[in-house]
C-alpha cells in the first residue's frame, strides 16, 4: 500500500470512529485530570513535602521534576515511536508508570510519615519523577494518536473539554481533599489523597484503552538516534516560527519559578492552616473550567498564539498579585489567576506544537519542544527555591513576573500562528508537509 493509500484509509477509518475516539480522549484526559486533582502538585504536594520537612530548595524541584520528567524523554522516544503503525499498544505498555507510583507514595505516607519523613520525602520525590517521566516519554505518541483520531479543528476543543470535565470532577474532589485533610489526622489524610488520585487515574487508563486507533504506516526510514539528531538542527533552521516557540517556551518555563510557591507562601508567612490548601485546589479547578471553556473556543477559531499571549499575561498577574498578598483573600486571586495561566498552557502549548509540524515529522516536533526546554524547566524552581532562602518569596515573584513579561513579548512580536498563517494562504497541515 502507497503512503498515499494508507493516510486516506487511516483518515477514512478516523472519520468512521470520529465521535467515539473524540469521547474516549476527552474522558481519559478528564479522569486523568480528576485524579491528579487529588494529589495537585502546587498545593497537595506541596503542602505534604512542607508536612515532611522539606526546606525551600526541595520544594521548588517538586515542579522541577515534574518540568523535566514531562520534557526531557520526548525526544529520545519520538525517534521510535514517528514510526509505529499505531500508537495506542506502545502507550498502554507504560502509562501504568504514570499511575502506579501514586499508591506508592500512599503507602510511604500511611506506613512512614511519623516515623521517617525523610524517607517518605525521597518516596515522594523518586515517586513523582517515575509519574512524570513516563508522562513526557509517551507525550509523542499521545499527541500522534491525538493527532490521528481528532480533526485539527477539534483539538483545542478536546483539550477544553477533557480539562473542563477534569476540572469539575475536580472540583468535587478538592472538597473530598479537604474533607480528608479537615477529618483525619496525618499520615491518614494525605494517604487517602494519593489513593484517591491513584484510583481514577486508573479509571482514566481504561478509557484510553478504547480508542479505536488506525494503522497508519509513515514510509520513514529507520534511522540510528545518532543520525536521527544530525538531522534536528536542520528542523529549527528551516522553521524559523518554530524556532522562536521554543525560545517563548524556554522563558515562560522559566517564569513558571513562582508557582511551587505560592501554597508554601501562605502556610509560612500568612499563617493559613493546612486544610485550607484544598481550597486553592477548588478555586484553581473552578478557574480552569470556565477558562478552559472561553480559551478552547478563543483557540480553535482564532488561533493558539492568542491562548499562550492570554496565559503569559495571567502569569504575570499572578505573580504581581502574590508579591503584593498580605492576606489569604489575596492569595485565592492568586491561584485564580495561575488557573487561567494553567488552562491556556493546557489547551494551547500543546497543541500549537504539534501544528507546525508536517504530518510525519509530529512526533519531532513534540519531542523538540520538550527536550529543548527541559534544562531551563529544570533550573527554574530551583533558582526560586535558592532565591527565596536566601531573599524571601517577594524577589521570586518579582523575577517570575518580569520573565512572563518577556516570554508574551516574545511570543507576539516573533511567533506566526501556524493555523491561522496557513489558512490564510488557504493551505493546511498535509499540504505544508
Amino acid at each position: 500500500m502507497s503512503q498515499t493509500e494508507s493516510t486516506a484509509a487511516a483518515e477514512e477509518f478516523a472519520a468512521r470512529h470520529g465521535r467515539w475516539n473524540f469521547a474516549m480522549v476527552a474522558l481519559d484526559y478528564g479522569f486523568y485530570n480528576l485524579g491528579m486533582s487529588f494529589v495537585a502538585i502546587t498545593t497537595i504536594t506541596a503542602a505534604l513535602a512542607q508536612r515532611l520537612g522539606a526546606p525551600n530548595l526541595v520544594i521548588g524541584a517538586i515542579p522541577a521534576v515534574m518540568s523535566v520528567g514531562y520534557a526531557l524523554p520526548t525526544l529520545f522516544t519520538a525517534n521510535y515511536t514517528e514510526r509505529l503503525p499505531r500508537k495506542l499498544p506502545f502507550i498502554l505498555l507504560y502509562t501504568v508508570w504514570e499511575r502506579v507510583p501514586l499508591l506508592f507514595v500512599a503507602l510511604a505516607v500511611y506506613f512512614l510519615g511519623v516515623s521517617a519523613p525523610s524517607v517518605v520525602l525521597v518516596v515522594l520525590l523518586a515517586s513523582l519523577a517515575l509519574v512524570f517521566s513516563a508522562g513526557g516519554a509517551l507525550t509523542p505518541a499521545w499527541m500522534d494518536l491525538i493527532a490521528k483520531v481528532v480533526k485539527p479543528n477539534r483539538r483545542g476543543r478536546v483539550f477544553a473539554i477533557g480539562s473542563t470535565l477534569g476540572a469539575l470532577l475536580g472540583l468535587v474532589g478538592a472538597r473530598v481533599s479537604e474533607h480528608f485533610l479537615q477529618a483525619y489526622d496525618y499520615p491518614l489524610s494525605y494517604a487517602l489523597c494519593f489513593a484517591t488520585g491513584f484510583a481514577f487515574l486508573m479509571v482514566s487508563f481504561g478509557f484510553i484503552a478504547m480508542v479505536k486507533e488506525p494503522q497508519l504506516h509513515t514510509g520513514k526510514p529507520r534511522l540510528s538516534f545518532r543520525d536521527y539528531a544530525r538531522r534536528l538542527p536542520a528542523v529549527l533552521r528551516d522553521d524559523r516560527h518554530f524556532a522562536w516557540f521554543l525560545v517563548y517556551r524556554c522563558l515562560i518555563s522559566v517564569a513558571g519559578m513562582a508557582s511551587g510557591f505560592y501554597t508554601v507562601f501562605a502556610l509560612r508567612e500568612l499563617a493559613v492552616p493546612e486544610w485550607e490548601v484544598a481550597r486553592f485546589t477548588f478555586v484553581t479547578l473552578l478557574t480552569i473550567v470556565i477558562a478552559t471553556i472561553a480559551l478552547g473556543w478563543v483557540g480553535d477559531h482564532a488561533g493558539h498564539r492568542l491562548v499562550l499571549a492570554v496565559s503569559g499575561v495571567a502569569m504575570v498577574v499572578a505573580n504581581v498579585l502574590a508579591y503584593l498578598a498580605t492576606g489569604v483573600e489575596a492569595v485565592y486571586v492568586v491561584f485564580a489567576a495561575n488557573a487561567v495561566s494553567l488552562a491556556g498552557a493546557t489547551v494551547s502549548m500543546l497543541t500549537m506544537s504539534m501544528e507546525f509540524a508536517p504530518e510525519t515529522d509530529r512526533p519531532t516536533y513534540i519531542g523538540l519542544a520538550g527536550t529543548l526546554t527541559a534544562p531551563f524547566a529544570a533550573v527554574a524552581p530551583l533558582v526560586g527555591g535558592a532565591l527565596a532562602d536566601a531573599a524571601g518569596y517577594g524577589p521570586v515573584f518579582v523575577l517570575a513576573a518580569a520573565l512572563s513579561v518577556f516570554a508574551v513579548l516574545t511570543l507576539v512580536t516573533r511567533v506566526a500562528d501556524p493555523r491561522m498563517s496557513r489558512r490564510a494562504a488557504g493551505t493546511t497541515i498535509a499540504d505544508a508537509g
